[in-house]
């Protein structure tokens, strides 16, 4: 099967496709002519443009579950016969000062934002290896670039999936699987409308009010198109990047927060090279 263009079609895996910036990554895949499996916890096929027809199945997921994450990798690759392009894009944000947040929240947090991405991650990997090809992309956030007041449990989630997914790369690199992390920035979605929130703490009351006094002059966000149409560039690409910036506020801030941590390093350095000095193992007496 071919594309509008004249090119083969493939076959995309995307979770968290029924809303926000996974249904927009959904649309573009099916206007480019290509075959979409799309994945989320209640998704339908006529929550779309029935006009795509047969090239989309759309298959219920709930990613925290491993056991059904396996299954409906299955099941896609039963369907299709092939898998090419998978987007872990499921996400949730707990919005909380990190002193506020329970057990249950963070883990709550990490299990959609790490392991949820983690499983699928693992369950296309032994197909797309024995093709010898295949792209994961996986959707970070301009949260993993640093912490930020209000976002902790938020941007350990997504520190933790790159430093994974930076791992994956170099592992499935050697199978020709290519591993992207895309880090975008405010787009309109309803991440933030849907988000969960821990129970605020008096103490942080001062910290609060001038949050919501920076937010009240904040940024525009941009329309899920945008970063759909960038994501069609990475994964066309032969030789895509392990990390894409998404958005001129993003790719600002990860300059401006590297410049400071080179700097801080730089000043430190002296401090940093004398942890070091290599010696023999304790009671090697050779």
């Amino acid at each position: 099967m071919r594309t509008s263009s004249g090119t083969p079609s493939r076959t995309w895996f995307i979770t968290g496709a029924s809303r926000g910036l996974g249904r927009a990554f959904t649309n573009a895949a099916l206007e480019h002519g290509d075959r979409v499996v799309a994945a989320a916890r209640t998704i339908a096929r006529d929550d779309f443009d029935q006009r795509h027809g047969d090239r989309l199945f759309a298959l219920p997921l709930d990613v925290t579950d491993r056991t059904a994450v396996f299954a409906a990798v299955a099941t896609a690759v039963e369907h299709f016969g092939q898998l090419d392009i998978v987007v872990n894009n499921a996400g949730t944000m707990s919005m909380g000062m990190i002193e506020e947040f329970t057990e249950a929240e963070v883990r709550a947090q990490f299990e959609v934002n790490l392991f949820g991405a983690l499983w699928v991650s693992q369950a296309v990997l032994p197909h797309l290896r024995s093709r010898g090809s295949g792209h994961i992309v996986q959707i970070s956030s301009i949260a993993a670039l640093g912490g930020f007041p209000g976002t902790g449990a938020y941007s350990a989630s997504k520190f933790a999936l790159e430093g994974m997914s930076e791992a994956l790369a170099m592992e499935a690199a050697a199978f020709g699987v290519k591993v992207s992390i895309v880090q975008p920035g405010g787009y309109w979605t309803d991440l933030y409308s849907s988000m969960a929130a821990t129970t605020p703490m008096d103490a942080y009351g001062p910290l609060r009010a001038e949050l919501e006094r920076q937010w009240a002059e904040g940024s525009i966000d941009s329309d899920p198109r945008l970063a759909a149409a960038a994501l069609l560039k990475l994964v066309d690409s032969d030789d895509p990047p392990l990390r894409l910036l998404l958005g001129s506020m993003v790719y600002d801030l990860a300059f401006d927060i590297s410049r400071r941590r080179m700097d801080t390093w730089a000043g430190w350095e002296q401090v940093s090279r004398a942890a070091e000095h290599p010696v023999p193992a304790p009671g090697d007496t050779h």
